[in-house]
């Protein structure tokens, strides 16, 4: 939803300030597995929030999503967190995770690791997902969302790519989302435009540090 006003997701948030752990933080040995499924900075980025570890509904990135959403109004509300992971749902909500964000002046990468129940997965996207309108930050916007094949990685695995257009801008989201065991891998990339190959292949990687760490 932060997209097009003013491509505001093309700069990732600034790191937070260093904070007690929430008491269900995960244990440490979690918290190294969780840390060591996420990917270093790729070429020509920076990190620019976290690694942040802790309580997925509490950590600042899923924060800050709730608050956009809430901003946006949507003709169909059901898409705003589609084919994503539902921190409405409680084993998504007070689950394990970590978070690590990474800018250049292209684009950003958003990456997010959740340890959960088996079973637990984002379900394919809804069919009037497809395109829907949203009204954010004084911005008509589009939405047009098409999945991505892609080959299959770990347990399960979907991509899709969304264009957001809105007076003069428009920007497009690729998502990548990996189960592997209880461990899910979401990546979102944003930019003014997202290459199938490049997020293919990052979502490769990611799958491949996702591999280890699952063991």
């Amino acid at each position: 939803m932060t997209v097009i006003a003013g491509c505001s997701s093309e700069k990732a948030a600034a790191p937070a300030a260093s904070t007690p752990p929430p008491a269900s933080a995960p244990k440490p040995a979690e918290a190294a597995k969780l840390r060591a499924a996420l990917l270093p900075a790729p070429k020509g980025m920076q990190v620019a929030y976290g690694p942040e570890v802790g309580t997925y509904s509490t950590l600042r990135s899923t924060r800050q999503g709730l608050e956009s959403v809430r901003q946006a109004k949507l003709d169909h509300p059901e898409c705003a967190g589609a084919a994503l992971l539902d921190v409405a749902q409680p084993e998504v909500a007070k689950a394990p995770a970590a978070v690590v964000g990474f800018a250049s002046p292209k684009g950003s990468i958003t990456q997010a690791v959740v340890s959960l129940p088996a079973g637990v997965f984002p379900g394919p996207l809804p069919s009037e997902c497809d395109a829907y309108h949203a009204h954010v930050r004084g911005i008509d916007v589009v939405y047009r969302t098409r999945d991505l094949k892609m080959p299959k990685q770990g347990d399960e695995s979907r991509a899709y790519l969304t264009t957001a257009s809105g007076g003069d801008r428009q920007a497009q989201i690729g998502t990548v989302t990996i189960r592997r065991g209880t461990l899910v891998m979401s990546l979102m990339v944003v930019g003014r435009e997202v290459k199938r190959a490049g997020l293919m292949e990052l979502g490769k990687l990611a799958d491949q540090n996702l591999s280890r760490a699952a063991v």
